[in-house]
């Protein structure tokens, strides 16, 4: 029976926390030089864990396994949010890597394979390295792609980095037993309930509009307020409009979010000829995704026939839920049953993760953490260092009972 060091996860966690740190947490966004520097850490660390490793032509550090039969692929993402916490995503690199450590350190016949996959967090293109590695990123989204605070390209960013040339490494799916992912929960949940271990059930859809409101530009203190068409104006209400119904046709982990806002020219003394905010909104169900772009559509709609502004309502994205694998979910609680009796719990996550890419390909499935306060996305983000070394018992204990089934399947 595969036992992680537990000491040594916590000591690499810390260890890796240093590239970027800021604060209590890291600033270490896609491919800046923090990054870069924990991709090569991470690599040489795989290389001592026994794993044949590289780092590919978008950026991923891939570990692989050199045991025989088929292997359990972990991992999650080593860069962070810009000033953020230093446990979201290499958590879960961390957990796969301290397994294949052990599995090495014991001589054990278990292949496990760990991934940093890069860009899960969107400073370029969400789930860039996931996708990449599973055969779902073109060519073309290369070309388009940019950074969201920079401008800069993904093209300029892997030249600069000098992985311009490198190959782009793509999954062989018949090597999978499945794919196992570890995270802090990002959410106060477990923490508020006093558990210790979530096992992932569904990984939400995020379904995200752009809204433009067209007004008329003009003096903010000459023009009488029967005939202004101020459009930031118009944004209020709708917004307003929307936060009302959808509080009426809410399930219970729905969330919506207006994420930004923004006025043009946005001066004091000038009323704003154009107006946009974007806007989202997550639930695990298609169907309730579906009633609220309804809700959406027809607020807009009512805002147009009322005026005296007008609202044009695009799509931005609309990522589909994924469900977790029943079978890995089992091993989960099995483990979760036996290393935390009565201290975990099957939930759905709130967040998005590079487990639904991989999920459209091969069985995944993912364990949860507590975040202390729910915190996630701030240099304060932290969880106790106790329910670290817990999770990553009950990662290993599952990971062992996946790979052990399969054999005897």
């Amino acid at each position: 029976m595969v036992k992680i060091n537990e000491e040594r996860l916590l000591a690499s966690l810390k260890e890796v926390a240093q590239f970027g740190a800021y604060k209590t947490g890291v600033h270490r966004p896609t491919f800046s030089p923090q990054d870069m520097q924990a991709r090569e850490w991470l690599k040489q660390r795989m290389e001592n864990a026994g794993l044949k490793a590289t780092i590919d032509g978008i950026g991923n550090v891939i570990g692989k396994s050199q045991r025989p039969g088929r292997a359990l692929l972990t991992g999650s993402h080593s860069e962070s949010q810009n000033y953020a916490g230093w446990l979201d995503g290499i958590l879960g690199v961390m957990f796969g890597l301290e397994l294949a450590q052990s599995i090495h350190d014991q001589d054990l016949p278990l292949a496990v394979d760990v991934g940093a996959w890069v860009d899960e967090e969107c400073h370029y293109i969400q789930f860039l390295g996931s996708r990449s590695f599973c055969g779902d990123l073109n060519e073309s989204e290369i070309d388009t792609g940019k950074n969201k605070d920079t401008g800069e390209t993904v093209r300029a960013a892997l030249e600069r980095v000098d992985l311009t040339g490198r190959k782009r490494e793509h999954v062989d799916v018949s090597r999978y037993v499945g794919y196992l992912e570890a995270h802090i929960e990002q959410g106060d949940y477990l923490d508020t309930q006093g558990l210790k271990v979530g096992i992932v059930t569904s990984l939400v859809g995020l379904w995200q509009y752009r809204l433009t409101f067209i007004g008329e530009q003009n003096h903010a203190g000459a023009t009488r307020m029967a005939a202004r068409k101020d459009a930031g104006a118009a944004l209020v209400k709708l917004t307003a409009a929307i936060e009302k119904r959808f509080r009426e046709i809410t399930a219970e982990r729905s969330v919506w979010t207006v994420g930004r806002i923004t006025l043009d020219p946005g001066a004091p003394s000038i009323i704003p000829g154009g107006a946009e905010l974007v806007f989202q909104f997550r639930d695990e169900s298609v169907e309730q995704l579906e009633k609220f772009e309804r809700e959406l559509f027809a607020l807009v709609e009512e805002a147009n026939q009322t005026g005296p502004c007008q609202c044009k309502i695009d799509i931005v994205d609309k990522a589909t839920p994924k469900r977790m694998d029943a079978s890995m979910q089992a091993h989960l609680e099995k483990a979760a049953r036996d290393l935390a009796p009565g201290k975990y719990v099957r939930m759905p996550s709130g967040a998005m993760h590079d487990a639904q890419v991989f999920a459209n390909l091969m069985p995944a499935s993912m364990l949860f953490v507590p975040s202390i306060g729910g915190i996630s996305h701030h240099y304060t983000e932290n969880t106790a260092d106790e329910d670290i070394k817990l999770g990553g018992q009950v990662f290993a204990r599952a990971a062992e009972d996946i790979l052990v089934n399969q054999k005897q399947a």
